[in-house]
């Protein structure tokens, strides 16, 4: 499906006042940029929405179990209900209880009632036997044929006693947990609104996926890569296309993504080339540029601003760079703006073969295939260019700074993808 690109040729360009280029920050680990990102997280608001589409959300309030649960003594089987003193006795069957009605009888002794699983036990049995383990000795008379019967009996109130917290704040909700706000009639949770993400490729060297490029062209794979990247996680996006290497008219379409969206994604005009005029843009529209380069391989040049409750995020031009970006920055400060903070996710599996790499001075992000025995091999990588090693990668591992060579056998920490 093609994303539809915005239309900017009617807007009219304001003057912009240029400013030089400051001093670029000191280059920071990935981990102090993350701190100081989160430092500058202001919540989003929080609203009502219904359970049934909550899916993905955070919720913004603790949950309460509204009554016990189960709210009765039920069945856990189909089988007899009776009192356990019997088990040895022929039983007379007094009813049967279907799930969803009352029983009407008292289980005196040498009795029994038939009952099926999830109905309500019924007063006097402390017991039910399976039906497997049953045998009818006369019309209405049955008798225990196991050699041991546990109770097989959910207490009332066993799972969650009325008023216990069930979901507290924070909680990023799954399918399950959507069964529970069902089980304690919670319909309508109160949870953090999505942050609403801007998209802008820049770059004259671009042009839209179905077009043709020509000499010095490429096609815009950031974009939508981005854009799939967000909605696969459930935000809202807004893709304002290509925009070329017109500084006015990136400061326009930068300030009308900033208006319309909660956070702005750029990929390109970041690093320090003749037309990488992004960084000045954003401190003429009044953001504070708290760092522009992350000791990470690839996707060094990272830039992230902010002004009150709204956020732009540079990343470098390359597609592998901007994925990774993405992955291991963005991802985590979208959802922190939720209040929602994520432990990253990772598998320890050993390495099939030697690596060996030359440059160690950042960390570096490298693409990774599984093995069939579920051992970990490097994906023949290009560099930040070369999208599609990732294809082909099962997820990516972190090699640290000042790390060489990674050992026949040594254990490795996987990101999945």
């Amino acid at each position: 499906m093609c994303i539809p690109i915005a239309d900017n040729s009617a807007l009219i360009l304001p003057h912009l006042i240029l400013i030089k280029p400051g001093k670029q920050n000191k280059m920071i680990s990935l981990e102090q940029a993350i701190e100081i990102a989160f430092s500058r997280v202001k919540l989003l608001d929080a609203e009502n929405v219904n359970f049934l589409h909550s899916s993905g959300r955070i919720l913004a309030e603790d949950v309460f179990a509204d009554a016990d649960v189960p709210p009765f003594n039920k069945s856990a089987m189909d089988g007899y209900a009776c009192q356990r003193a019997d088990l040895g006795q022929e039983l007379f069957v007094i009813e049967i209880i279907p799930a969803g009605q009352l029983p009407t009888k008292i289980i005196g002794r040498n009795q029994c009632s038939k009952i099926m699983t999830g109905a309500q036990v019924p007063e006097g049995a402390d017991t039910v036997f399976m039906i497997e383990h049953s045998e009818e000795v006369a019309p209405g008379k049955v008798r225990f044929t196991g050699a041991i019967s546990n109770a097989n009996i959910c207490l009332k109130g066993e799972d969650l006693k009325e008023g216990d917290l069930v979901l507290s704040t924070g909680t990023p909700l799954k399918p399950q947990h959507i069964a529970i706000l069902a089980s304690v009639g919670c319909t309508s949770p109160l949870v953090y609104k999505r942050p609403v993400v801007g998209i802008i490729s820049t770059g004259s060297e671009l042009v839209n996926p179905e077009e043709k490029p020509k000499p010095s062209q490429i096609r815009n794979s950031n974009g939508p890569q981005m854009y799939a990247q967000a909605t696969k996680y459930g935000f809202p996006v807004n893709y304002y296309g290509i925009v070329p290497d017109d500084e006015h008219l990136t400061a326009r379409i930068i300030q009308k993504s900033v208006d319309e969206n909660d956070v702005t994604l750029l990929s390109g005009g970041v690093s320090v080339g003749d037309f990488d005029f992004v960084p000045r843009i954003i401190k003429e529209l009044g953001f504070e540029i708290h760092f522009s380069k992350i000791n990470i391989k690839p996707g060094q040049h990272t830039t992230f601003a902010s002004k009150g409750n709204k956020y732009i995020i540079g990343l470098p031009g390359n597609p592998v760079s901007s994925f990774i970006q993405f992955e291991v920055f963005v991802l985590p400060f979208l959802w922190k703006i939720m209040n929602y903070t994520r432990n990253e996710i990772r598998l320890s599996l050993t390495m099939s073969h030697n690596f060996n790499r030359k440059k160690t001075d950042r960390e570096e992000c490298l693409p990774v295939q599984i093995t069939n025995q579920n051992e970990i091999r490097m994906v023949d990588y290009h560099g930040s260019a070369h999208i599609h090693a990732y294809h082909q990668a099962f997820g990516f591992i972190k090699i640290p700074a000042g790390k060489t060579e990674i050992k026949k056998g040594e254990v490795v920490y996987v990101r999945p993808l």
